[in-house]
């Protein structure tokens, strides 16, 4: 069943110190830790889909292993993906690619600007 554009909202607002923002319009759901893009979301777009930043090397794995997962778009295509949604995705890839997205934004902080978990 393909995860929908409301669950992965959720899964990224249930990340500490998560931020929801629309500095692109209300189109581009665009969550954030302290500052820092971690995942953006398409509102009532035709094809649901969401960005999320990954290692290089795993995002090239991804990407040559399922279909649904491109290059990320309008992003650094070597450090970002995004995931279409409506293709068949299991919705705990999606969940764990949400939380690696945060943890690589958080890992990439000073340990004085990281959240506490």
């Amino acid at each position: 069943m393909a995860t929908t554009t409301e669950q992965v909202q959720a899964i990224c607002a249930e990340q500490p110190s998560a931020e929801l923002t629309f500095p692109f319009g209300l189109e581009i759901a665009v969550y954030k830790v302290r500052g820092k893009i971690f995942a953006l979301v398409p509102v009532d777009a035709e094809t649901p889909s969401v960005s999320l930043k990954a290692v290089p090397e795993h995002a090239e794995q991804l990407r040559a292993e399922h279909p649904e997962i491109t290059p990320g778009w309008h992003l650094n295509k070597r450090h970002w993906i995004t995931l279409d949604l409506s293709g068949d995705l299991p919705a705990t890839m999606v969940e764990d690619l949400v939380g690696n997205s945060y943890d690589r934004v958080v890992a990439g902080m000073p340990k004085s600007r990281r959240p506490l978990a």
